[in-house]
């Protein structure tokens, strides 16, 4: 949620004392309702009433950017608002209908249709052709509408009946249709600074709406619930609302650190299991451990448990990372990783977080290969180029005197009867492939012995007639 600016310090510092600066939007606020005022949630009360008196969210509002211009020339666009809670939005929304204009009209896709949508495009145009002026469409949770409902918008955007903003915590690349997204501008908005949070919260202890300097507070209790708030305005209002009343239900009149832990109350780290954030921290997480960054992988890992993620589903993942990106260069990963998928089955949380944790910092130390991966790849391109070639005749199986009698499977040479079990100059591939090269192990890791046996059973040079012994680059010990 949008907040307003000013000193870190409100009407009551953290050494109890009063000051004059507390800020006129929240009288303002305060005197729209004064008998329903108090009734109302600490974040509503707290709502500026101005642009300039929005904290945070500098990189659209500040001066020269284009949304502050398009607000000094009245000229607001439809526009989308794509941010994780609490940082504003709805906030943002009425100030921008303010600064036009317009008639704020809010609307839910949770709880709203089309028929709604329809309604309101009609007493839009009628009033705007009467010189009512235009009307801003607040669509709170704007993905929560499918790609057809999203087409609704696209006439009345279009002509200019109404300014739409739409709110959503989604990407809006992945929820929003293209049509409607090419007549919105996206502006992206970000969770709150802990030094924002922080005068947010003292301005809250000071403000007529809020607590009117009546409870003091500790510099490191404030500290401490805009740490904890995770960048969102709302919650940590309401974190400190509930730990006002717990100060005041108590019969003291300074709010300390040490009172907000004995609340019990935790962090919920922002993360969805079904949109960006999700994707977000699991590329993080394979990103470390391919960048081997053990440190920084284990501490992913534990983003994404925390924020409730199936630890199955990390798991998977890391059964893939094992061959897509060590493979031969340390063959046990597989195993190893595949034996943490076993034992956390078996055990579950929390105790399952012991093999987790031994199986990423182990993937993640592990000398990289990708050289399995690009096999694949490269074969699946060459049976698309030359599509399905036949076997050769003497890698075919010979079980009936007919397929004998075709050249099934003659003169096939048994590798085991051959010196070192190769067969020096035998051919696999088909004839119209023969020569070609789908693995091509690197020098690292237990991969470097793989590469030197394939190289003589190729009979291709050495490329270190020198026996520098280089591994190349990955680091690691060899596995034995």
């Amino acid at each position: 949620m949008a907040r307003a600016r000013g000193s870190s310090r409100g009407a009551a510092g953290p050494d109890g004392s009063g000051t004059d600066d507390a800020p006129s939007l929240f009288e303002a606020a305060a005197k729209r309702a004064p008998e329903n005022v108090q009734a109302q949630p600490l974040p509503e009360r707290l709502r500026p009433q101005s642009i300039d008196d929005v904290i945070g969210q500098r990189h659209i509002l500040g001066p020269g950017k284009p949304l502050s211009e398009a607000i000094q020339a009245g000229r607001v666009p439809s526009l989308i608002l794509w941010g994780p809670p609490g940082v504003g939005k709805t906030t943002l929304a009425r100030l921008l209908a303010n600064s036009s204009h317009a008639r704020f009209v809010p609307f839910s896709a949770v709880l709203g249709g089309v028929a709604d949508i329809r309604r309101i495009v009609a007493e839009a145009k009628e009033r705007r052709s009467m010189g009512g002026g235009r009307t801003m469409l607040f669509v709170d949770e704007i993905h929560r509408f499918n790609k057809a409902q999203q087409d609704a918008f696209l006439p009345h955007v279009e002509d200019g009946s109404l300014i739409l903003v739409g709110a959503t915590t989604e990407n809006p690349s992945f929820s929003l249709n293209a049509p409607l997204l090419s007549r919105c501008v996206v502006y992206r908005l970000h969770g709150l600074g802990v030094e924002d949070l922080q005068t947010l919260l003292w301005r809250a202890l000071g403000h007529p709406s809020g607590f009117a300097g009546k409870i003091t507070a500790d510099e490191a209790a404030i500290h401490y619930l805009a740490a904890q708030s995770d960048g969102d305005a709302r919650r940590g209002l309401q974190a400190l609302d509930v730990a006002v009343e717990e100060t005041r239900r108590r019969g003291e009149t300074r709010l300390t650190r040490k009172l907000i832990e004995s609340l019990g109350t935790e962090t919920t780290l922002l993360y969805d299991r079904a949109g960006e954030e999700h994707y977000n921290v699991i590329s993080a997480f394979i990103k470390s451990m391919r960048g081997s960054d053990p440190d920084a992988a284990v501490y992913w890992l534990m983003r994404m448990v925390d924020a409730g993620e199936d630890p199955l589903f990390v798991l998977r993942r890391m059964i893939i990372f094992a061959s897509e990106d060590i493979g031969n260069a340390d063959p046990r990963s597989l195993s190893l990783v595949v034996d943490a998928d076993r034992a956390f089955r078996r055990l579950g949380l929390p105790e399952g977080l012991y093999a987790l944790s031994q199986a990423v910092t182990y993937l993640a130390s592990a000398p990289k290969s990708n050289a399995a991966t690009r096999a694949w790849m490269a074969a699946r391109a060459a049976i698309q180029e030359a599509g399905a070639l036949p076997v050769p005749l003497k890698l075919r199986n010979a079980p009936t005197e007919l397929m004998r009698a075709e050249g099934y499977g003659e003169q096939y040479r048994y590798p085991h009867d051959a010196p070192g079990a190769v067969v020096e100059g035998e051919i696999y591939l088909p004839e119209e492939l023969s020569g070609r090269r789908f693995y091509e192990p690197t020098s690292r890791g237990f991969e470097r012995y793989i590469a030197e046996r394939l190289r003589r059973i190729r009979g291709e040079p050495d490329p270190d007639p020198e026996g520098s012994g280089s591994t190349g680059r990955g680091g690691g010990q060899d596995p034995g």
